[in-house]
């Protein structure tokens, strides 16, 4: 039987004073894009900025005519299959704002309006295996949905993508392995793509396992503020890898606005970013290379080399990069290694229904459950999305 399980991929965010639309609104929201200065990632644009690389999305879409993603948005595919379409405040929201930590270039003169990616050379291929909260077919897509991950990641890793980034997860308290994801994540590592997860939003709930971030080969990923902190929110479990830029983060919105934002998906967007510049420079890393790679560059690391609340440290791409260079291309069949027993487990708790006072502050709901997604106050307010 089919289970029907709840995805909880936190991005919720801290309110932030909104900004006067000027000319110097660029600026300022630069200026507010910490991650991209924590993880250096000027000097390792010198290297490469992750051209020729595809990032697939697994989410709730990704608004193409976003001017920081336009021409750098693959066509995708839906497996959800109904539900809010373009134009909607119930529509892409999430997608758009992961997609954009990944491979936002800006826009106007110069590209000097907007955010910038970690790889604003990348491409990305958007997956749709989730709803937003506030799509009226959320409950629908629940309860006939319930395999979209899995035919997602396995649709990606056929489409070649580099990397596979999977800002969600279930981290309920009833959230346990199946098997049927398990096995598309070992299919996509087998095929070459990186698997990359967010740890989970639970540190203050009682730090559940998260899955998909728990199946091995998967980069899990747990978040830092600026100071290089572990966050409160992030889940602490054996299973996280390395840790990123989650507190603060601006994000881009098919709205046209930035907000601020916070929690492991953005961590474990910034580290499909950094993926995607490793794999660029290093194209025939195999993912079992690149997440030792990750483990063994990443810098602030804790006492002992790792604990469950920042993995093996911050993530640090141009130290990967540079480390990238002393090795040779691996063997793929090393990084499918499964787990060696069973999945059984109860099946998620059914899942309780919302107060939504809006869209941002609100849980979101798709196919394979719920993906939490909470908002901020507008950063700057940008003209209106075109509505195609």
């Amino acid at each position: 039987m089919r289970r029907r399980h709840r995805l909880a991929a936190t991005l919720a965010a801290a309110a932030f004073a909104l900004l006067p639309a000027t000319p110097a609104h660029a600026d300022a929201i630069r200026a507010q894009q910490w991650g991209l200065d924590a993880l250096d990632t000027a000097q390792a644009w010198n290297t490469t900025e992750g051209k020729g690389i595809t990032v697939a999305v697994l989410d709730t879409g990704v608004d193409d005519s976003h001017p920081d993603l336009a021409g750098s948005v693959l066509p995708g595919k839906d497996f959800i299959g109904f539900g809010a379409q373009r134009g909607s405040r119930a529509w892409a929201r999430h997608g758009t704002a992961m997609a954009g930590i990944i491979a936002a270039h800006g826009h106007g003169s110069g590209r000097e309006d907007g955010v910038l990616g970690i790889a604003p050379e990348a491409k990305i291929l958007p997956v749709r295996v989730i709803l937003e909260g506030t799509d009226k077919a959320r409950e629908k897509a629940r309860n006939t949905r319930g395999t979209a991950l899995a035919q997602g990641i396995r649709w990606a890793a056929d489409q070649g993508a580099d990397v596979i980034n999977l800002s969600l997860g279930d981290d309920s308290e009833s959230a346990h392995p199946e098997a049927g994801e398990d096995a598309a994540v070992q299919y996509a590592l087998a095929k070459g793509s990186v698997v990359v997860a967010s740890a989970g939003n639970g540190g203050e709930k009682g730090d559940h396992i998260s899955y998909p971030a728990a199946y091995p080969g998967v980069i899990a990923v747990t978040a830092v503020d600026r100071n290089g902190t572990h966050a409160a929110f992030s889940t602490r479990r054996w299973y996280a890898t390395v840790s990123a830029p989650g507190v603060d983060i601006v994000i881009a919105d098919p709205d046209r606005n930035y907000y601020q934002g916070w929690g492991t998906s953005a961590a474990s967007a910034f580290v499909s970013g950094a993926v995607a510049l490793v794999r660029a420079a290093h194209p025939g890393l195999a993912p079992a290379q690149i997440k030792k790679l990750f483990a063994d560059t990443a810098r602030s690391g804790p006492k002992g080399g790792r604990d469950d609340a920042k993995g093996y440290g911050i993530v640090d791409p141009v130290a990967a990069i540079k480390a990238g260079a002393k090795l040779r291309p691996g063997d793929l069949k090393a990084a499918s290694a499964g787990y060696g027993k069973q999945y059984f487990g109860p099946g998620p708790a059914a899942a309780k229904k919302d107060t939504e006072p809006a869209g941002w502050l609100a849980p979101l709901a798709g196919g394979i459950g719920a993906l939490v997604l909470a908002g901020a106050v507008v950063l700057w307010r940008g003209g209106r999305p075109g509505r195609n």
